[in-house]
């Protein structure tokens, strides 16, 4: 169990030119005097180092990963649309506790690719956490703490639900949110609906094309819905943005958004593991769930709706002025949300 010591703040909106080096370190390891923090800031935020590559599973995967060899492993999972950058400062604060961060890109994003054409372009929720078990063994991490946002948080739920021996903690933007896709079906009130008005648009065959012909500024635009609070520059984006030109990224996405809506198959070799998880399985690891208060896809509660679905010790958190993209947008409070479920 680690000791739990606040992080510095930063400021989320700034972005320099170099990545953070051994100054932003070492300023994180003793403590911020007023003229590191200032230096740290206006070199931080824009780069996390050489991305190495494995074959694990299905994918050959693109990671970054910083920390210490020996140090506890934390996996940082990112979303839809967004990728790896969404831990750019997250990363370097853990790292320079002593954690080991490993950062993927998921299958369709980044330097991710497929190892075989013939595979599936499967987009659906179990294959993407078992992407990440997969990535996990080729690195040699029997047991690490999960966290993530979005897609990434739904694969952090599956895998400590399903293989809680593999997960130390978790960290959740919005908590549980493993799919079921009977439930899915249902109606919900129209301003709901409003929000996943993409997901319609991705049904169609329109949408498909659509989205293929303008990946880049459809995904601006749910930038700005999913965080309507952050003022994001075009630099920021754009680190974000060249993951998009993945060959498979389009079709990762629109498979797993009609998935959800029973619209398209999943791997028939899943079957029994999405049957577990339409149960709704508790979640008995150490978690620290989280919420932004403008968060465009997901309105913030209480976290007590979801109260059943963890059977181990929780805390929920409410981020003022936060929207969907948390990790980037409130980057010391995520790291600090890792550090505290540590010490859960």
């Amino acid at each position: 169990m680690r000791e739990t010591t606040a992080l510095p703040q930063i400021d989320p909106t700034r972005r320099g030119f170099l990545g953070l080096g051994a100054l932003t370190a070492a300023a994180l390891s003793v403590g911020f005097t007023r003229k590191a923090q200032a230096q740290a800031q206006a070199q931080a935020g824009t780069s996390l180092g050489a991305i190495r590559q494995i074959d694990a599973g299905l994918l050959n995967v693109g990671y970054a990963e910083m920390g210490p060899a020996d140090g506890q492993p934390v996996l940082l999972l990112h979303g839809w649309p967004y990728d790896i950058h969404s831990y750019v400062d997250v990363a370097p604060m853990l790292s320079a506790r002593g954690y080991r961060v490993i950062v993927p890109h998921n299958r369709g994003f980044g330097t991710t690719r497929f190892l075989s054409d013939a595979t599936m372009r499967n987009g659906q929720q179990g294959q993407i956490a078992l992407d990440v078990v997969a990535l996990m063994d080729a690195l040699k991490i029997e047991k690490t703490i999960l966290a993530g946002y979005d897609w990434g948080g739904r694969s952090a739920n599956i895998i400590a639900a399903l293989w809680p021996e593999r997960v130390k903690a978790m960290v959740s933007v919005n908590g549980y949110l493993i799919n079921n896709r009977q439930r899915n079906q249902l109606p919900l009130a129209p301003k709901a609906e409003h929000g996943w008005w993409y997901q319609f648009y991705f049904a169609t065959e329109r949408g498909k094309a659509g989205y293929t012909a303008n990946t880049r500024d459809f995904n601006e635009l749910m930038w700005r819905n999913n965080s309507p609070s952050w003022k994001f520059d075009a630099d920021t984006y754009a680190r974000t943005a060249a993951s998009f030109e993945n060959p498979d990224h389009a079709a990762i996405v629109i498979h797993n958004y009609r998935w959800r809506l029973s619209l398209a198959d999943g791997d028939p070799a899943l079957d029994d593991l999405e049957a577990k998880l339409a149960a709704g399985p508790a979640i008995t690891v150490p978690s620290i769930t989280i919420d932004g208060d403008s968060d465009g896809v997901v309105p913030a509660t209480d976290g007590s709706g979801q109260a059943k679905r963890f059977a181990g010790p929780r805390q929920h958190r409410i981020l003022k002025g936060v929207g969907h993209n948390l990790p980037q947008e409130a980057p010391r409070d995520f790291a600090q949300a890792v550090i505290d479920v540590d010490a859960m």
